[in-house]
């Protein structure tokens, strides 16, 4: 199924290609504060809209996710990283497809330790 997303201005826009039907509650200090449901897809069954100029990148801790935000509202709808056997991957805030049933979401909590 392909699904559509954006920020809350609409500024940035995105389409994802998958089965959304489970969320990942991660309890990082970033998710804590910005309160994603994060769904992860392959990066080619992402595909960014706008304009990547529109984009503003966060990074912490080691540096190797790229968390992309709106500059003119602030929503965080998805980062970028690779897996560790170097598979691109996009994560997505299910949060900002307004297609996506949140309460059909299967939510698994994350609590940093799981590998």
């Amino acid at each position: 199924m392909r699904y559509e997303g954006s920020c809350h201005c609409g500024k940035i826009e995105f389409e994802v290609e998958g089965e959304l039907t489970s969320a990942l509650d991660c309890n990082c200090s970033l998710c804590r504060r910005r309160g994603g449901l994060l769904a992860f897809v392959p990066r080619d069954k992402f595909t960014l809209k706008t304009p990547s100029e529109n984009l503003l990148t966060y990074t912490f801790n080691t540096h190797m996710i790229q968390h992309r935000f709106c500059g003119t509202c602030g929503i965080a709808r998805f980062s970028e990283a690779k897996m560790p056997d170097g598979a691109e991957m996009a994560c997505i805030n299910v949060r900002c497809i307004p297609a996506v049933d949140l309460a059909s979401l299967e939510i698994q909590l994350w609590d940093g330790q799981s590998h």
